[in-house]
């Protein structure tokens, strides 16, 4: 019914252009002020129909990228007749190309990651790993710990949303017998997850945007480190003493990793150092050091393809290779990418794009940033990513660049990537584990430690005030 509400909004938008729109004229850029107009209003309609069917979609099953896209393209559309009618059809041109460059980059990076993180996959480190924890016979407890500890450390490398699907595998896998234990180690994980993911820029979208716009360094980053240990230990200290004292039988079998899969790590942190050099040194596109590992991956593909073939010639591949018709094929885990998120991003950042040229983000940037001051405004964008992925959030902020201190910088940066964990709804790390452990971690079972979750998010900000007060 929302979807149908949705396109049915459509022809009333159109109609709209048959009122005045109430748009000033900017004399030196020619940019129309269309944030009092119908049109205006029209493209904020869109927008929340759109975001609200995303929210929904557990009950709707609508993948959140088409909504979005459906949304970018009728707002920019708006937007395009507009300039038209008023002599300046270069202008919206000009402004969508600008999003599309900001997207195409956010795009190159994300998926030469996602292959990395599907080859690894596919090669079975994950569930080495994974194996390697469930046999080793630890209490719930301790699982408890190393599972979040994990979580945390590994995030800035895997991403938050692969290191949470991962560290969720090996609870389900040991505490089948104990959901108490489940539903804890989940919003452990997903913490510390999303703790880990915010003081590096390859563990979390919001992290990512940050450093390609510029606004922070790459080694700046890691300042965020003691608060986003804070904002991960405490509450799992708080959910510690409800982790029941038992300890699980030991169980599941060693997992081998298939040829090559260490070699594929190496080159995994060979393509970050690759790209972060590429940016400090060169001040290129971090998007160019990613594709540039991801020849790094084909090459080495390419080598085992010749190398098993070698092998068959010689009749032992089967022995060497596990049996493997064909080793690996990059364009494969090319194809396993997240296709739908890489989708959404692209619809919000040209919704959020849009909606910032007619006006709108300056208005909030101002009653924001200028009203209540950056510090209240910051820990606000952290709150607010609890209900609204922080993607469409910290894109808005990256838009509006508000004047901040590198402090401040820092500090929403920190608050957009651990205000998700709040609600078990406010990351992808979340949504992702109640659709693994579905019926167990849900999102009341998580709302019963918010207030843990709070004091830690608390905890993190004073911290950050305190150790960072120098960059303020």
């Amino acid at each position: 019914m929302r979807l149908s509400f949705a396109l049915g909004l459509m022809p009333v938008c159109l109609a709209l252009f048959s009122t005045n729109a109430r748009a000033a004229t900017d004399a030196a850029e020619h940019v129309l002020d269309l944030t009092g107009s119908g049109v205006g209003v029209a493209c904020i309609a869109i927008f929340v129909v759109a975001y609200g069917l995303v929210m929904s979609k557990e009950y709707t099953h609508l993948r959140k990228s088409k909504p979005v896209v459906l949304a970018a393209g009728l707002i920019w559309m708006l937007i395009g007749i507009v300039y038209v009618r008023h002599g300046l059809p270069h202008m919206a041109e000009q402004a969508l190309r600008h999003g599309i460059l900001e997207y195409a980059e956010l795009f190159l990076f994300l998926l030469a990651a996602m292959t990395y993180i599907n080859a690894m996959r596919e090669r079975r480190v994950f569930d080495a790993l994974r194996a390697w924890l469930v046999g080793k016979g630890f209490g719930y407890r301790q699982l408890f710990w190393i599972t979040g500890a994990l979580a945390f450390f590994i995030s800035p490398i895997a991403v938050n949303l692969t290191t949470a699907l991962l560290m969720c595998s090996v609870v389900l896998a040991v505490g089948r017998d104990s959901p108490k234990f489940v539903i804890l180690s989940c919003i452990n994980i997903v913490v510390g997850a999303n703790a880990g993911g915010a003081f590096s820029p390859f563990g979390d979208i919001t992290t990512l945007m940050v450093w390609q716009k510029g606004m922070l360094a790459f080694w700046e980053f890691f300042d965020l480190f003691v608060p986003s240990a804070v904002n991960f230990v405490i509450p799992a200290w708080l959910m510690h003493f409800a982790v029941p004292a038992v300890k699980p039988k030991p169980g599941g079998e060693a997992v081998a990793m298939k040829d090559g899969a260490l070699i594929i790590v190496a080159l995994f942190l060979l393509t970050i150092a690759t790209t972060v050099s590429f940016h400090n040194l060169l001040n290129l596109p971090p998007a160019l050091g990613m594709m540039t590992g991801l020849a790094y991956l084909n090459f080495f593909g390419y080598y085992l393809k010749m190398k098993h073939r070698l092998a068959i010639r010689h009749g032992n591949g089967g022995r060497d290779f596990g049996g493997e018709k064909e080793p690996i094929d990059i364009f494969r885990n090319v194809a396993r990418a997240e296709w739908d998120t890489l989708l959404f991003f692209y619809g919000v950042v040209l919704c959020i794009g849009g909606l910032g040229f007619i006006g709108y983000l300056a208005i909030v940037s101002d009653g924001m940033y200028a009203g209540l001051g950056p510090t209240t405004a910051n820990v606000l964008v952290g709150i607010l990513s609890a209900v609204v992925d922080n993607i469409p959030v910290m894109f808005a902020v990256l838009t509006m660049q508000p004047e901040m201190s590198h402090g401040q910088w820092l500090l929403v940066t920190l608050t957009a990537g651990v205000g998700g964990s709040l609600l078990s709804i406010g990351s992808a790390a979340g949504v992702a584990l109640m659709g693994q452990a579905r019926g167990i971690y849900t999102f009341f079972g998580h709302l019963k430690w918010s207030w843990a979750i709070a004091l830690g998010y608390a905890a993190s900000i004073l911290c950050h005030l305190w150790i960072n007060a120098r960059f303020f």
